[in-house]
């Protein structure tokens, strides 16, 4: 069978996340319009009947301002070129820019094949623009491939799986068949949480929240859940919880929907907020929100 890992790279917002769900058939990574949803490193294991193929979601490359956004472009930079395919994705309807030339100056003196994928295809409403646009990529750089694609209406998501076939080796499965990520459940259940925060708050709260899984427990009908959110300023606090604990309420209602869907199980969700002030900036605390360095 054709085997293999693919990374997904490219600019904040782009769609590597929405990519990674629509091709997987399950919410596994949170998405939302603030820059730099993703943190972490997220393995999706896609079958088939011939082929196993391990998306790899990273995040989005940006100019850092703390310490954790160096750690993310890190990350980003590190799992881009230990695959057999890179995906680099970019808006259709804003074309190739400045942003996307520094990513593309980061990967391309790698032997690996990287496919240009134009992303958000429904959003350009004169299809002549999208050839145009396919037309002027062609000279930017000698890309294996450029699919156009729309993530989140799955428009010609089987025609880009039939291509990175082409690319991978014949070779026994990595992974077992029922295994869908290489996170935890843990770390999914706090994300979702986090999206919910960024999906309520809007651009009142970027950078400055994560969540993590304090406790979990689980019997034959329900599951437990206590999540805590980290914020590093007391004002950002006032605006999770609101008014008389109005939105952190919300949160969970929403979360919750999302965990019971994604564990089949009912859930009991319990939400605190606690502030730890600069905490983008101290090392110590990204092992134990799962940011930790790597070697």
């Amino acid at each position: 069978m054709k085997c293999g890992f693919v990374s997904l790279v490219g600019r904040p917002n782009v769609g590597k996340s929405t990519l990674l769900n629509s091709l997987l058939g399950v919410k596994l990574a949170i998405t939302s319009n603030v820059s730099g949803t993703t943190r972490n490193i997220i393995q999706g294991i896609y079958n088939d009947d011939d082929s196993q193929i391990i998306f790899v979601d990273t995040p989005g490359i940006h100019k850092p301002i703390n310490k954790l956004g160096n750690l993310m472009n890190q990350k980003a930079y590190n799992n881009a070129h230990d695959v057999d395919v890179i995906l680099f994705l970019i808006e259709a309807n804003y074309g190739f820019g400045k942003g996307d030339k520094f990513i593309l100056d980061k990967i391309k003196d790698s032997e690996i094949p990287i496919f240009l994928i134009l992303n958000k295809i429904d959003q350009v409403k004169d299809k002549s623009k999208l050839l145009e646009e396919i037309a002027s990529v062609k000279d930017i750089y000698n890309f294996s491939e450029i699919i156009p694609i729309s993530a989140k209406k799955k428009n010609n998501l089987e025609d880009l799986v039939k291509t990175i076939k082409k690319y991978l080796n014949d070779m026994d499965s990595i992974y077992s068949e029922d295994e869908l990520t290489n996170v935890s459940t843990r770390f999914i259940m706090a994300e979702f949480v986090r999206e919910k925060i960024l999906e309520l708050t809007h651009d009142e709260i970027p950078h400055t929240v994560t969540c993590y899984v304090e406790n979990y427990e689980e019997n034959s009908k329900s599951i437990h859940i206590q999540v805590l959110v980290v914020v590093d300023r007391d004002n950002v606090k006032k605006i999770i919880i609101g008014k008389n604990g109005a939105m952190l309420k919300e949160i969970g209602t929403r979360a919750r929907h999302d965990m019971e869907e994604f564990l089949g199980k009912k859930v009991y969700l319990e939400t605190f907020v606690k502030t730890i002030k600069d905490w983008r900036d101290q090392e110590k605390y990204f092992a134990e929100l799962g940011l930790e360095e790597e070697n």
